[in-house]
């Protein structure tokens, strides 16, 4: 998966600098520590080694700055990914206290999804923590009704990810293809 990651961030550098100047620096040990005890388990291992690769970019203040080279999402840091975590929970709580867990837990929130990339409009990408989907890689829309299974894996993403925009292909599975704004950062056209 690292080699993959460094792919993608070559790639990036060459092609799309300005996302690639809002890559943060990795996570120390002590962060990660930190958010797998506020999370209450520990992160799945691909998570471990993205955030020790990069806590996340330096946020951005209107849709036109980069930093959103993910699918349109940027990724999140210790801090935000804990936040977001917290968010899902409650609303997944919430709803099994309401009688409406039927429409939310495992559809559109659940306790054991740990968000890592944030669009500006909420939506999230998240790597499932839950028996039997260890490590899959989903995206949560708030006006759709359940979430998207995008990939099997960290792995299968950037592979994905690298393939596309090395090859100008659409992703096969979220259905977008790459292209790069300004000669600065990259986006994805649905379609």
């Amino acid at each position: 998966m690292q080699e993959l990651l460094h792919r993608f961030e070559e790639w990036l550098r060459q092609n799309a600098p300005g996302d690639y100047s809002t890559l943060r620096p990795g996570a120390s040990d002590g962060d990660i520590s930190r958010l797998e005890s506020g999370i209450g388990f520990p992160l799945h291992i691909d998570l471990k080694l993205l955030l020790a690769e990069h806590n996340g970019v330096t946020p951005r203040r209107s849709s036109m700055a980069p930093g959103a080279f993910l699918l349109g999402y940027s990724l999140l840091d210790t801090d935000g990914i804990q936040e977001w975590h917290q968010n899902l929970s409650s609303m997944a709580q919430e709803a099994v206290e309401e009688g409406y867990e039927e429409e939310v837990v495992g559809r559109t929130a659940h306790t054991q999804w740990v968000p890592f990339a944030q669009g500006l409009t909420g939506d999230l990408l998240f790597v499932d923590h839950r028996t039997g989907h260890e490590g899959e890689i989903g995206e949560i829309s708030f006006g759709d009704p359940a979430y998207l299974l995008l990939w099997p894996s960290m792995t299968h993403m950037l592979t994905d990810l690298c393939n596309a925009v090395e090859g100008s292909l659409p992703l096969p599975t979220a259905h977008r293809r790459p292209s790069v704004h300004e000669g600065r950062m990259l986006e994805w056209a649905t379609g």
